[in-house]
């Protein structure tokens, strides 16, 4: 549905760099490569996380709408920085936007939300070309399912903690695509990308062995039942 764009300032080489970082501070040998690289797994694979806030990835995001661009924001552990596109100055009134899949699939109620929109998108262009309305406030009726766009800088640890919440299956629909969309594009900049990718990006049930949610989808055991297994294995 959207579109991700890994920018060429993100990091080519994560695990080597973890493993280039812990190894100055362990004055261990910071010139071989492969020594970085297994040193790097070995950071992770002990979920030393601190380490993991080196790597750094700039994307644009877009193609998604403002509902779930403002859910991404909430994600600002490790200082992630973004800019969003301005409904200020950029031209609005014929904007793209989202159908959600509920209605997409019924003809009729499609066709009500596509009319809805149009008559949003037609009134922007009256404010701002009949009544001579300022562009910054003629756009402020546009609707949160409108497609925005955004620049975004995190790194791999805030990645790894918002994989794991947005790729369970109780996250929002659009949020649960974007994340997906994430890891497509990472794992194609480059091999050491599609690694972490491949063993880190996971649910949250997947990195427990069981699901912490109050409504659990039944992929795994709930928490309260894994921890009657445990406190049996015990006894």
């Amino acid at each position: 549905m959207g579109k991700i764009t890994i920018l060429n300032h993100t990091t080519k080489n994560p695990i080597q760099m973890i493993g280039e970082m812990s190894g100055i501070c362990w004055h261990g040998n910071v010139d071989d490569a492969e020594k970085n690289y297994k040193r790097g797994l070995s950071c992770l694979e002990s979920e030393h996380g601190r380490t993991l806030e080196y790597p750094e990835v700039y994307m644009k995001i877009e193609g998604y709408s403002a509902k779930c661009l403002r859910e991404y924001y909430t994600h600002i552990g490790g200082s992630p920085s973004r800019l969003q596109e301005s409904t200020r100055y950029v031209e609005m009134s014929n904007f793209d936007y989202v159908i959600p899949h509920t209605i997409e699939k019924n003809k009729t109620a499609k066709k009500e939300f596509e009319e809805c929109v149009k008559d949003i998108s037609d009134t922007i262009d009256d404010l701002e070309n009949f009544f001579d309305i300022p562009r910054e406030d003629a756009s402020m009726i546009l609707p949160l399912t409108y497609k925005s766009m955004m620049v975004d800088k995190r790194n791999l640890r805030n990645l790894i903690d918002m994989s794991h919440q947005r790729l369970c299956s109780r996250a929002y629909w659009e949020f649960r695509e974007l994340m997906n969309d994430i890891k497509k594009a990472l794992a194609e900049y480059s091999d050491e990308w599609k690694y972490l990718v491949d063993h880190f990006f996971v649910a949250k049930c997947d990195y427990f062995g069981y699901c912490p949610e109050k409504q659990c989808c039944g992929r795994k055991m709930k928490k309260s039942d894994a921890m009657k297994i445990l406190k049996e294995a015990e006894t």
